[in-house]
């Protein structure tokens, strides 16, 4: 199982939004309004590498408002 964050900023006005529609994502375990450069953190879950990206690239990414992604894997040290 691949874990990651994906941080993510949005067009003003739409955190809210994109975090009601990205927490509805299969895949994302949780997504939460923050403050600070980024505007919304989601915790996705995926099978492979390429899973979570695809989760990341086809559905995430394509949500009305966000601007921008940086996807932060989990790693267990």
């Amino acid at each position: 199982m691949v874990q990651a964050y994906i941080l993510i900023q949005t067009e003003v006005g739409k955190a809210s939004a994109v975090t009601e529609i990205v927490g509805k994502v299969p895949g994302v375990l949780q997504a939460e309004d923050v403050t600070g450069p980024y505007d919304v953190i989601a915790r996705a879950q995926a099978e492979t590498v390429d899973e979570l990206g695809r989760i990341v690239v086809a559905q995430i990414q394509r949500v009305d408002g966000i601007t921008r992604t940086l996807t932060c894997p989990v790693v267990h040290l």
